[in-house]
């Protein structure tokens, strides 16, 4: 499933076309969202934004796209009409007069007026956005000081959505690598420094993976990996998908365990227990 980083690129794109241009002509695939297609041709898009895992299309019409991609769902942009080779199938469409916007296969689509957006299940369970570029470390220190989430295990809390909304599977174990943590360590068995740590990781590693398309480690090695020719996948992680290779920083080799059906990687090494489980710092 798409995470946070890849659903703010994909709303990068498609307001790179959208934004501020007139809906000339749309489809709309699901029957209950039919009747909207007159109302959607002629208005105006007004920004189009990612929300966690969902994607905003904002209308001047007091109207908003909701969409959420699911594990299948994708949007895809092109120059008016051509649509992309794809088996996918086609959800919904917009067009301007000199491009396009398709979204396929997505299972969660609604149009919404701002009561309805506001009183949206998922979206008003979200806690802070990774992505907005108002959010501080210090507001994701909050989140893992607050006793709604601090007993929790990163593993299991790095998941929640009414955490942090926008990190899923690859950033959980990539941030937790980075920070040196045990994935089943909790909050509250942490210093304050080991908090304040977390949480500009938590930042820092999703931004990169925004900035360079998916690739969360840091930019000077992984361009040194890339110039010795080595493929992407060797590059982008630093445990995620890594099982039984050697971490990049210690040479132990990467394990991977399943948590609530959920795959993660952790090297014993470098996010070892630090002091039992249950104490306090």
């Amino acid at each position: 499933m798409p995470e946070g980083p890849e659903i703010k690129r994909a709303a990068d794109k498609i307001a790179a076309i959208l934004d501020g241009e007139v809906i000339d002509r749309c489809f709309i695939q699901p029957a209950g969202l039919r009747r909207y297609r007159p109302v959607l041709t002629g208005a105006r898009v007004e920004a189009v934004r990612p929300r966690g895992k969902a994607l905003l299309t904002r209308f001047d019409n007091g109207l908003t796209l909701y969409s959420h991609n699911q594990l299948y769902g994708r949007w895809y942009t092109t120059r008016l009409d051509k649509q992309p080779s794809t088996n996918r199938s086609l959800r919904i469409a917009l067009h301007t007069l000199t491009h396009s916007a398709w979204l396929y296969s997505a299972s969660d689509i609604a149009i919404l007026d701002d009561d309805a957006l506001q009183a949206h299940p998922f979206l008003q369970s979200l806690g802070p956005d990774i992505l907005d570029p108002n959010l501080h470390w210090r507001d994701i220190l909050r989140q893992l000081q607050s006793p709604s989430f601090n007993r929790r295990s990163l593993a299991s809390l790095y998941l929640d959505q009414h955490f942090i909304a926008g990190i899923g599977n690859y950033l959980r174990t990539e941030i937790l690598f980075f920070a040196g943590l045990s994935p089943w360590t909790k909050p509250i068995e942490l210093s304050l420094a080991e908090l304040g740590k977390l949480a500009r990781c938590t930042l820092t590693i999703t931004q990169r993976a925004y900035q360079t398309g998916g690739i969360t480690n840091p930019v000077k090695f992984h361009r040194r990996l890339k110039s010795q020719g080595k493929h992407r996948e060797v590059y982008r992680f630093a445990t995620f998908e890594r099982d039984g290779k050697a971490c990049y920083q210690c040479g132990t080799r990467i394990k991977r365990v399943e948590v609530n059906a959920r795959r993660l990687y952790y090297c014993a090494q470098c996010q070892a227990v630090i002091r039992p489980p249950g104490s306090t710092a």
